[in-house]
């Protein structure tokens, strides 16, 4: 039986167990039949760059869609190298939806700018509307909030993640009908006021099924002890403050409540978290798979005492206040370790964590798959040992906090160091150099980079090689950020060849020419190449910032004057 005849009915009943973004790529492409089956069976829909496509495109495409997932600003928008009126807006995404997508039940932006109409748009357009997750997204308030709160009566998800929100009262909580109890998670972590702690708790109360609740820094100790009465079916916790003054008979409420949520396996939160209840957090360590500290001033000594109560760690996220000596014991401790994330307390200061502290997590947790670590020093043969010690890395990402650091005690390049990294892990996706780097670290990844997907790359290369090494060697890579290296229009247009196959190239203080993006531009008329100015009347040739993608919709309508489509 050839494709085409393939009765339909059969094929969207299999269809319907395929739910990888990538494999409904593929089989949408085994035929036209098949690719409008997949297109009118789908229901679900990735889209890394909103102006990759269009929103009209994707009605057209993909008519009974129920969730949507869209990313705006991409990952540099976070340092504040893109302008603030760059783009990346919902509004007409919304507008479009709400007349073709009436069905539409879930919506994840990440740096997206959302406007407060949008948020009342989706309240009012989706009556079976169930989440929202919004991460590093700005533009709304809590008037937007209160919109969803009110007329989304089956929500079951509201993720406000790291988004920049404007506080004009925290009524919002009040406005869940009490009719609600479909929240199964709530995440206001982000929020710089104070909620109506009465809503909150009333609202905890009804809706047995919560299980992740992440509060902000407003909710005290005491409110928190209130609330882990009413929702010991918890699996995670958001803290608020954890560093009120507590009655010795409160601090044991606090206790015994966190004791009564058997099911807790993550926690976060502890801001200004205060010594001294640390300890109350020791009985529930053995169940914890996740703990992230990356807003809590905990030192090494406290961290070693908390660690060892915590065998069965799977995610760890600290500051540099911890010290090498409190990740020593955390190698020691927690060997089903996976994640490890060391934020620095200051990134312009001198940091509090070296090498050590990784190489000693790398010998006690074997399965580490990824690593985001802040340093203040490092060395070639630490990193060569992290390489061999952690095969199975597919995330890694280095940072030495003084730019084009050498080996401190060889004074060599860090060349040694990430071409272990590339050869030993084999899985490795993404990469994030970092210290004193020549264009024989390049050269490693393109010789063992084959499945490599993102590399951010700063202060780094000697010449245009480096640059033409990656985009040669690694067939894989999508995502591939430069700033501050020496890479000219000679390195820009020698992957002609790939960036139509990537998802985007990131290029700042650089050495390229408006000759050089503009002759990019016309040899690829499918990406979108932006020049991005600081001073808008400069007549400088010289590129500040380059951000080029792939996109089928053509060049985008709302380019800001800073901005110079070419």
């Amino acid at each position: 039986m050839s494709s085409t005849s393939f009765p339909d009915e059969a094929l969207e009943y299999v269809l319907k167990f395929i739910t990888s973004h990538k494999d409904r790529n593929a089989v949408s492409l085994v035929c036209k039949a098949w690719y409008r089956a997949e297109g009118w069976n789908r229901q679900s829909i990735f889209i890394g760059n909103c102006y990759a496509v269009s929103p009209e495109m994707l009605i057209n495409r993909f008519p009974r869609i129920k969730a949507v997932t869209l990313k705006g600003r991409p990952r540099f928008a976070d340092f504040n190298l893109f302008p603030q009126d760059w783009g990346a807006y919902l509004h007409p995404w919304m507008v479009a939806m709400a007349a073709s997508y009436p069905w539409l039940e879930e919506l994840r932006l990440k740096r997206m700018t959302v406007s407060d109409h949008c948020l009342t748009t989706l309240a009012n357009a989706f009556p079976n509307f169930r989440v929202l997750v919004l991460t590093s997204c700005d533009g709304f308030s809590t008037d937007g909030l209160a919109a969803i709160t009110t007329q989304c009566r089956h929500l079951t998800v509201l993720d406000l993640q790291e988004s920049e929100i404007e506080n004009r009262g925290g009524h919002w909580l009040s406005c869940f009908p009490e009719t609600c109890t479909s929240l199964i998670c709530l995440n206001f972590a982000c929020l710089n006021s104070v909620v109506d702690f009465d809503a909150l708790e009333k609202l905890v109360a009804r809706c047995t099924a919560l299980q992740s609740l992440r509060m902000n820094k407003e909710v005290s100790l005491e409110q928190l002890q209130r609330l882990l009465v009413r929702a010991p079916q918890l699996t995670d916790l958001g803290t608020g403050s954890y560093s009120q003054q507590l009655k010795w008979a409160q601090y044991y409420q606090l206790q015994t409540a966190l004791m009564n949520c058997k099911n807790l396996r993550s926690l976060s939160g502890f801001w200004d978290v205060a010594p001294v209840f640390i300890p109350s957090l020791y009985p529930i360590g053995g169940s914890l798979t996740s703990l992230n500290l990356s807003y809590a001033t905990i030192r090494g000594n406290l961290l070693m005492k908390l660690v060892s109560h915590c065998p069965n760690l799977q995610r760890l996220w600290v500051q540099d206040y911890v010290e090498d000596k409190g990740l020593q014991a955390v190698g020691l401790h927690c060997k089903e370790l996976q994640e490890l994330r060391v934020f620095p307390v200051d990134p312009l200061g001198h940091g509090n964590v070296t090498e050590v502290g990784l190489m000693a997590i790398s010998e006690g947790c074997p399965n580490l798959s990824s690593v985001l670590y802040f340093c203040r020093q490092c060395t070639n043969a630490a990193i060569i040992t992290v390489a061999k010690n952690c095969p199975k890395l597919t995330r890694f990402r280095l940072c030495i906090i003084i730019p084009q650091s050498p080996d401190h005690e060889t004074g060599e390049p860090m060349d040694a160091a990430f071409g272990a990294i590339v050869k030993h892990c084999k899985d490795l996706r993404r990469l994030a150099l970092s210290g004193l780097l020549t264009d024989k670290a390049f050269e490693y990844i393109g010789l063992y980079g084959k499945h490599l997907q993102t590399l951010s790359v700063a202060f780094a290369g000697d010449s245009n090689l480096a640059m033409q090494y990656v985009l040669n060697g690694c067939p894989n890579l999508r995502k591939l950020e430069i700033r501050d290296s020496p890479f000219g229009d000679a390195a820009l247009v020698s992957g002609l060849h790939r960036y139509e196959s990537m998802r985007f190239l990131w290029m700042s203080a650089c050495n390229i020419s408006l000759i050089g993006c503009g002759w990019l531009a016309n040899q690829l008329p499918r990406l979108n190449v932006e020049v991005i100015k600081e001073n808008e009347n400069s007549r400088d040739f010289t590129v500040e910032k380059l951000y080029a993608y792939r996109s089928v919709a053509g060049p985008r309508s709302d380019a800001p004057h800073c901005v110079i489509t070419l």
